[in-house]
């Protein structure tokens, strides 16, 4: 058994040694959350829990879900500690709603910088590398903080850069040799992009992997998908994949090979549900619902993410046995009903990323008179050219319906997809919730 600081001897247990770890850890969130939680000693009560009987994993069954709209409505009551405690006040991106309020304390910000670090050393990064961050620290967004303090604990270095500016890029790659990237993969076409229109030869730079966050890289069986295809196309990087959320203050990130995003059991309890609440079995898609362990300033407890996905409990050749995320296939509130068929915006994200002409794209989802979905894709050309007709016989291809397409000015589309208030890019608009004229 390989075991380094940041290779965990529990992740390298067999499966049924995980869960009774697990289990263990959350009889002690349980305490923790009946003494100082009161939201959750408010739901033990009314629901009449008793916490001593919830001891396997299975028994968190018994247990109600906390959904956004709980963390929106009653936030203040999440938190456990007091004022004096809080080092640092997060919010959620806001995708799904209003951004919600996060309170961490010191204690927090360690445990989010061990779970970076082990993340991290999982994408096979180590002391001798040098990272290029290429998202945000500021406007109150967890992930870049956590990515440079869990490279900090790492040893590696780091360039922070943040989101956008292709030329600082480069000019940062050249002036400082990092062979790792943090960023948005579509972003990575962009400096493609602006690497061939100045005679950068990106292919020979020192940026040879790229750790992947807020887009998927991969289909289900774990190919790239067309996203992930054009980046591998251009460019020889070794891609890993990511999955994480303000929610659970932890990521899912993959190894070298490839096979979806480790679960660090020391750090979140997984559970994979299907439409009725129950639990899926590994190869069918569910809906991954958390419980934080070790989370002192707001822990929460079968928080339902409404990301869907398929997961996977054998053994990954990398030597660890923790469940692994394959890619998320969608979220639940953004499923589409769209003439008898039912699809994810990620699906309509794969066609039209496989067309290079386009320069950026919305898609829209209205209701209409008769109270179902309408789907229109505002795209943006590099050039000229008339690509309708390929893209409805593309669509009707892969996914049988044709979404009604209106080309428009790039910078237009640019404009929507990053309005002020927003941290990453918009690239699906949900307006069925809004009354018709």
């Amino acid at each position: 058994m390989k075991t380094t600081r940041f290779f965990p001897a529990i992740e390298q247990k067999p499966l049924p040694e995980i869960v009774k770890f697990q289990e263990k850890q959350l009889r002690e969130e349980l305490k923790y959350l009946q003494a100082y939680s009161k939201y959750y000693k408010r739901l033990f009560k009314t629901h009449r829990i008793d916490i001593g009987k919830i001891k396997t994993l299975s028994d968190l069954q018994h247990i109600p879900f906390t959904t956004k709209d709980d963390l929106q409505e009653f936030n203040k009551d999440f938190i456990c500690v007091p004022k004096s405690k809080i080092i640092d006040y997060i919010t959620t991106s806001g995708t799904m709603g209003a951004p919600v309020t996060f309170a961490t304390t010191d204690h927090d910000l360690q445990r989010l910088t061990y779970n970076e670090a082990i993340s991290f050393a999982c994408a096979g990064a180590g002391r001798n590398d040098i990272f290029q961050l290429m998202t945000t620290m500021d406007r109150r967004f967890m992930a870049g903080l956590a990515y440079f303090m869990g490279l900090r604990e790492l040893g590696t270095g780091i360039v922070r850069v943040g989101s956008g500016m292709p030329e600082l890029h480069w000019d940062s790659i050249f002036r400082f040799n990092p062979n790792y990237m943090i960023v948005v993969p579509s972003f990575i076409l962009k400096l493609i992009e602006f690497a061939e229109a100045h005679q950068i030869d990106y292919r020979n730079s020192s940026v040879k992997n790229a750790v992947c966050i807020g887009e998927p890289l991969r289909n289900a069986d774990f190919s790239l998908n067309t996203l992930g295809a054009r980046i591998a196309k251009k460019w020889d990087l070794k891609l890993y994949s990511t999955y994480a959320s303000t929610e659970m203050a932890a990521s899912f990130t993959e190894c070298s090979c490839g096979l979806g995003g480790h679960q660090h059991p020391e750090i979140i309890i997984t559970e994979f549900l299907d439409d009725s609440n129950n639990p899926v079995k590994e190869g069918e898609a569910g809906e991954i619902t958390i419980t934080t362990l070790g989370v002192e300033g707001m822990p929460l407890l079968r928080f339902k993410t409404g990301d869907v996905c398929y997961h996977y409990n054998e053994p990954c050749p990398c030597g660890r046995n923790t469940i692994r995320l394959g890619p998320v296939i969608g979220r639940k509130q953004q499923m589409i009903k769209f003439k008898g068929t039912t699809l994810y915006p990620p699906a309509l994200f794969n066609i039209l990323d496989d067309f290079e002409v386009i320069e950026n794209y919305i898609v829209e989802v209205t209701t209409n008179e008769i109270g179902t979905d309408n789907v229109l894709i505002r795209i943006g050309l590099k050039k000229d050219e008339d690509i309708a007709q390929k893209l409805k016989d593309r669509f009707r291809a892969k996914i049988r319906v044709v979404p009604d397409i209106l080309i428009q000015p790039a910078a237009e589309i640019n404009r929507m997809m990053f309005p002020e208030s927003s941290r990453k890019p918009v690239k699906f608009i949900d307006k069925r919730g809004a009354k018709l004229p």
